[in-house]
């Protein structure tokens, strides 16, 4: 250790230490915003707030970073770099290699870089609409580039695959595996890369229904119907769903929500006192409404694997419906208040609880905290996939994302 001599007042020598800066210190700034921008998004995170996690002063941090949006940036954009070289590198020198060599390597370096940034796989997922432009694109680059080359070994093991199918199912891969950013389900290392790669090979054997034919997607029509609301709430909530998606939380307001429905702003606090109460009504409306389908689906069915497949459609049908209501949920459940988000968590976990019940009576292999993971790549997959292919509502489309939902629960 370096120290230095001070002399004291009465002229004895004493030695203290000499702090030096980590030569790290860029780079362990942005793993910890990464991970504080993940897991409470990113207006929630204060420059201070991860100065204050790593030990150091605000003006301390600003030496590395000029503000919070490059730290962000610089957050995101090195997340995605680090998969792209994980895929990158699993690759490299495996050119003469066969396409089952080089797909099998691709997906456990894959999943090992996933499971080792766990706690940072939700920062582009959920706060990448709050990039710039430029920026936004550089990374979905990154990620069109790794489901490539997961695209590229599959269609030549599997010839009878379209450009469309390999790359939806490359697409699919990437959401099981980002899934477990959402939870925080417990599993020991090598048994979740084992689930997760099963889990990815059940996605790349599946057989995909015909997708929707060129020019034949229907245009998107999301809300209730063509009847007119008539409940000013009710109405509220509706338009507070597509603002809230739009904008993201911290970015739209009560008079634009208020404005939407025709209503001024002061009338929308005699229904809702603030911001987060509407946003924890879009949440608990939502809840209730898959209650009411997960009781229907479970009623109607005769056995753990029907009920399994009816419960994913009727999921599907309620996020066609709306699929603002899934964006938001995702991204902005860490913006409620503490003791409505655990209420909602614990709702949450209620619902799928239902779903682990009946993989582990269909798959007695598996554990409750396996079955669950599997749960939460399912789901996941509904909120990917559905933006890749922009939530349209051909029957076409839902039934190939049912067809991925149920390969990674029931396996194949």
């Amino acid at each position: 250790m370096t120290v230095a001599r001070t002399n004291t007042a009465a002229g004895a020598a004493t030695e203290r230490p000499i702090r030096r800066r980590p030569k790290d210190r860029k780079a362990q700034i942005a793993t910890v915003a990464a991970e504080a921008f993940s897991e409470r998004g990113y207006h929630a995170v204060g420059v201070d707030d991860i100065a204050a996690t790593i030990g150091i002063s605000g003006p301390a941090l600003y030496r590395h970073y000029p503000n919070k949006y490059a730290l962000f940036v610089h957050a995101a954009t090195t997340t995605a770099d680090a998969l792209r070289t994980a895929a990158d590198d699993a690759l490299a020198g495996l050119e003469e290699a066969a396409a089952g060599e080089r797909l099998d390597r691709l997906i456990s370096a894959l999943v090992t870089n996933t499971i080792e940034h766990r706690k940072l796989g939700g920062l582009y997922r959920w706060e990448g609409r709050y990039l710039q432009a430029d920026d936004r694109t550089r990374i979905r680059n990154v990620f069109v580039h790794v489901t490539q080359c997961v695209a590229a070994p599959l269609r030549e093991l599997r010839p009878e695959l379209s450009a469309v199918d390999a790359t939806t199912q490359g697409a699919a891969t990437l959401s099981v595996m980002a899934s477990i950013s959402a939870h925080r389900t417990a599993l020991a290392t090598r048994r979740l890369h084992a689930l997760l790669t099963s889990a990815c090979e059940s996605i790349l054997r599946t057989t995909l229904p015909p997708a929707v034919p060129t020019g034949d997607v229907p245009a998107r029509v999301e809300g209730t119907g063509g009847l007119t609301m008539t409940s000013k709430r009710e109405l509220l909530i509706n338009e507070a769903v597509h603002i809230f998606d739009r904008n993201g939380y911290h970015d739209s307001s009560i008079e634009e929500i208020g404005a939407a429905a025709g209503i001024n702003a002061s009338s929308v606090y005699r229904h809702f006192p603030s911001k987060a109460d509407l946003l924890a009504a879009v949440f608990y409306r939502a809840a209730d409404r898959l209650a009411v389908a997960t009781s229907a689906a479970l009623s109607a069915a005769t056995d753990p694997r029907e009920a399994l497949c009816t419960l994913a459609e009727s999921y599907l049908e309620l996020a066609f419906r709306n699929p603002a209501v899934l964006s938001v949920y995702f991204a902005e459940i860490g913006n409620l208040p503490e003791n409505e988000r655990r209420n909602l968590r614990n709702v949450q976990r209620l619902h799928v609880e239902e779903w682990v019940h009946l993989v582990t009576a269909v798959r007695s292999e598996l554990s409750a905290a396996e079955a669950r993971f599997l749960v939460h790549a399912a789901l996941g997959l509904v909120l990917d996939i559905g933006r890749l292919i922009h939530f349209d509502t051909a029957e076409e489309s839902r039934a190939r994302l049912h067809a991925l939902m149920v390969a990674v629960l029931l396996g194949q």
